[in-house]
Order: C-alpha cells, then sequence, then structure tokens
C-alpha cells in the first residue's frame, strides 16, 4: 500500500480534478443528449489514466534534460529542480526503469479501455486516443518551446469535451467545443500558474515557456489576468450561440477566488517565500501539515488555490447546466 500511495504521489494525483471536473461539464451535457452513463465512466478513466502517465512522463524528461545539464551532480540538481518534482527519483524510491513500467501500465489499462469503446461506438473514438494520447505524451517536448499552454487547450477542450461527447451520444457537435472554452481557459491558468511560479527553474532547465518570455515572473501576470478575465467573458458565447441559458453565470461567483488567486501570484513574484494565509474557501489543501513541515508550502498553496478555482468555476458552470437544460 506504501508503494501504492507513492507511485500517486508521484504521479501527482492531486492534479487530477483538472481531468474529472472538465468531464463532468461535458457529461452532465451529454445527458441532456440521452448520452449513455457507462461509456463516459469508462471515457472518465481513461482520461484520468492518461493524465496520470503524462505526469510521470513530464517528470522523467525534466530529470533527463537536467541532470546532463548538472553532470549528473545530484546537490545541484536540488538546488535547481522544483521542490515537489521528481524528489522520488533522486531520492531512489523509484528507478527510472520503474517508472517506465508504471507509465506504460497506465497507458496500457487507458488503451483496453480505448478499444472496448472504440468496438462500441466507432472510428471516432480512435481518432480522439490518438490525438489525445500523443499530445498528452508529446506535452513535456512542447513545453520546452512555448507550446504548453496550446497543447493543453486542445487536450482539455476540442479533445476531451469532443471525445466524451463522441462515445456518449455517437456523434460530433460544434456546440461542445464551444461549451469547453470557459473552463479550458481555467485549466490553462492552472498550467500557466505552475509555470509562472517554475520561472527561475525552467530558465535553469533550459525550458521556454510564455511565463519566462517577460523580463519577470511579476510582468508574466499579465497573462494570467487576461486568461482569468476571458473564463468568464467566454460565458456569454454560451447564451449568444443559445447553448446555454443565463444561469452559467453562477458561475460568476468564483471572481473572488480569481481575484484572490491573481493577489496570491502577485506576492509570490515578490517573494517566493511569503506563505498565503489560509482562508475557508482555500479548502480542500490536503497534506498540509507535511508541506509546511518540508519548506514546500508555499509552492503547493499556490497550486491549491489554482486546482480550486478551477474546481468551484467547473461546478457551477455543471450547475448551470443543470438549470438551464432542466436536467
Amino acid at each position: 500500500m506504501r508503494k501504492l500511495f507513492k507511485i500517486l504521489e508521484a504521479s501527482r494525483i492531486f492534479s487530477l480534478p483538472m481531468s474529472i471536473f472538465s468531464w463532468l461539464i461535458i457529461f452532465v451535457y451529454s445527458l441532456n443528449n440521452s448520452g449513455k452513463i457507462l461509456y463516459g465512466l469508462a471515457a472518465l478513466v481513461g482520461i484520468c489514466l492518461v493524465h496520470l502517465a503524462a505526469n510521470l512522463a513530464d517528470d522523467l524528461i525534466d530529470y533527463k534534460y537536467l541532470i546532463k545539464k548538472v553532470d549528473f551532480d545530484k546537490e545541484e540538481y536540488l538546488k535547481n529542480s522544483q521542490k515537489t518534482k521528481c524528489r522520488y527519483i533522486i531520492s531512489g524510491f523509484f528507478k527510472e526503469s520503474e517508472l517506465l513500467h508504471i507509465i506504460f501500465t497506465y497507458l496500457g489499462l487507458a488503451f483496453i479501455i480505448g478499444f472496448i469503446l472504440f468496438l462500441k461506438c466507432g472510428t471516432g473514438v480512435l481518432y480522439y486516443m490518438i490525438a489525445g494520447g500523443f499530445l498528452s505524451l508529446i506535452y513535456p517536448l512542447f513545453s520546452r518551446i512555448c507550446l504548453s499552454e496550446v497543447t493543453i487547450a486542445l487536450v482539455y477542450g476540442p479533445i476531451l469535451f469532443g471525445g466524451v461527447y463522441y462515445v456518449m451520444c455517437g456523434g460530433y457537435s460544434s456546440e461542445v467545443f464551444i461549451l469547453s472554452i470557459p473552463s479550458t481557459v481555467m485549466t490553462v491558468v492552472l498550467l500557466y500558474i505552475h509555470t509562472v511560479m517554475d520561472y527561475e527553474f525552467d530558465l535553469n532547465e533550459g525550458k521556454k515557456t510564455l511565463a519566462n518570455l517577460f523580463d519577470s515572473q511579476l510582468d508574466s501576470l499579465i497573462v494570467l489576468k487576461v486568461l482569468l478575465i476571458s473564463a468568464y467573458v467566454s460565458l456569454v458565447f454560451l447564451c449568444i450561440f443559445d447553448i446555454l441559458d443565463w444561469q452559467v453565470f453562477l458561475t460568476c461567483v468564483t471572481i473572488p477566488l480569481a481575484i484572490d488567486l491573481y493577489n496570491s501570484l502577485s506576492v509570490y513574484s515578490c517573494n517566493s517565500e511569503e506563505i498565503p494565509q489560509k482562508k475557508w474557501y482555500h479548502y480542500p489543501m490536503e497534506n498540509y501539515d507535511r508541506l509546511e513541515e518540508n519548506c514546500e508550502l508555499s509552492f503547493m498553496m499556490r497550486m491549491y488555490q489554482s486546482r480550486n478555482l478551477m474546481m468551484y468555476f467547473s461546478l457551477f458552470l455543471t450547475l448551470g447546466i443543470i438549470l438551464s437544460l432542466a436536467i
């Protein structure tokens, strides 16, 4: 069990709400079109498995790149690597070969699910599988050439939404791509915040990210502001194209959380060691005491804040769908 928990921790299971809550939106929407619940749930399992595999692949590639740069000096590596990434490789808890086995296990299980859905639902499943799997696993390379946000937008937008709708409803719909825009932008926010906080580390690793194109972390927050505003403004299009009704604007109750997140990143950009005051609306924040003990709290609190904003945004958008369509 300890090994299993370590595997899930190394796979960054805390990031799974990105996939689960994105899936929830299109799952509920598909139910209104007589979507097949079992196929939707199977798709969720496959999506989560690919997500975990991509996280491990990202860590492994980052490790390989940086360890070469510092000539296999582990002490130097620890100075240049993120506090929450790759520690399990350096400590020797997992060997590189073990990580590869875990990655292929995740992908193998996801392939079995995808193949079954392909037999049940049609060739469209194959297209979504290939596109989603390819972009998820090639993401670590794209993240080095300023394309990480584009990759995530494609995976969590048209591919995830279109794929789930296809297996549940047996066809394609342009409406689901428009429906995906608000939550996709908020998911990109979560990724972008990670790259902002990794500003110095990514520079040390030779990564070219959208954030480190700017002269400083603080300057890069202009993109975060644009993304946050875009997520809420894009709700208007759901009404303009008559996909949903005014109830989707219930999502706007999360705006104070978005402002709080932006302010928190502004503080981090000036002092990365300053820990935000924990408020009731910051929950859930798992392993808080352990993170504080390991001096990882400043980084992880911001990650939790961004993850939780995406979760609450998606939940209220899902509620808006339910009320709009009277499901």
